[in-house]
């Protein structure tokens, strides 16, 4: 595969743009490189606005323009979208689906012989270039396939490869999470509210300060309870606070909702 393939979207969705925009932004392919396929006007100009690429309604158009190309559609959707492009990818295809879990497997049988095969569970920080995307390669995807993936996944946030087994649990934690966070965001700016702070103040402060523990954790490389264990000083106000999340079962709440969200991505693998 040429070092800047030509890029096709099945589906020119707000993932699909976002990957697009982040591609072009950083380099790694031209308006002109990419097309993309998406039954919705309205879809299919935003992708062009932001993007600068073609677009058109035409599946089959975008695989036969393309060398590597992104399955960007609902997971329900996959299996009509299967068997459109049957027959229009083979083996100068790599075939990039971001669709929440439909499996390597359902790819395989759906697409048939040819096209080399990578799944990829990306979220929506995608949008402003914070994502957390983990991929795993298919039948006949090789190292050269991984790494383009991981270059390309990189220009919107971090990128990092695992076996497919992992990819329910992935869903589950980052590509759910971040609706997790938004909650934390908004308690923690309700409680600033219940405090007396005003509601633009509380938000700005909740959500900076979820950004900059995130940030110290990654900066760092230190355990969050290490961390944690550095603001909260004995008898103050931080290791009230704690006492309090968990006694409302806050950790236990959060790692519920990434289980059920994890066994949900593997449920709709199944009925896919």
């Amino acid at each position: 595969m040429a070092a800047s393939p030509r890029l096709g979207f099945i589906g020119a969705g707000r993932m699909a743009t976002a990957l697009a925009r982040g591609f072009v932004a950083q380099g790694l392919a031209r308006p002109e490189q990419m097309i993309a396929s998406d039954p919705l006007p309205a879809a299919a100009e935003e992708f062009a606005r932001q993007t600068g690429a073609k677009t058109t309604i035409d599946n089959a158009q975008v695989a036969a323009d393309s060398e590597c190309l992104f399955l960007a559609v609902k997971p329900q959707q996959m299996a009509e979208v299967l068997a459109e492009l049957r027959g229009r990818v083979s083996e100068k295809h790599l075939v990039v689906s971001v669709a929440a879990g439909i499996t390597l497997g359902a790819l395989a049988k759906g697409l048939g012989p040819g096209p080399r095969l990578v799944r990829v569970m990306p979220n929506t920080p995608c949008l402003i270039g914070q994502g957390a995307s983990v991929y795993s390669l298919g039948p006949g995807a090789a190292a050269a396939d991984g790494e383009l993936v991981g270059r390309l996944l990189s220009a919107v946030g971090r990128a990092c490869e695992a076996p497919e087994k992992l990819l329910d649990a992935v869903t589950g934690l980052s590509g759910s999470g971040p609706a997790f966070v938004y909650i934390v965001i908004e308690a923690l700016s309700d409680g600033g509210v219940r405090m007396g702070l005003p509601r633009d103040l509380a938000l700005q402060l909740a959500a900076q300060t979820v950004r900059g523990a995130a940030e110290m954790v990654l900066a760092t490389g230190e355990h969050p309870a290490v961390l944690k264990d550095r603001v909260a000083s004995p008898g103050g106000t931080t290791i009230a606070g704690l006492q309090a999340l968990e006694a409302g079962g806050l950790r236990a709440a959060l790692m519920a909702a990434v289980e059920a969200a994890a066994r949900r991505s593997a449920e709709l693998g199944t009925s896919a």
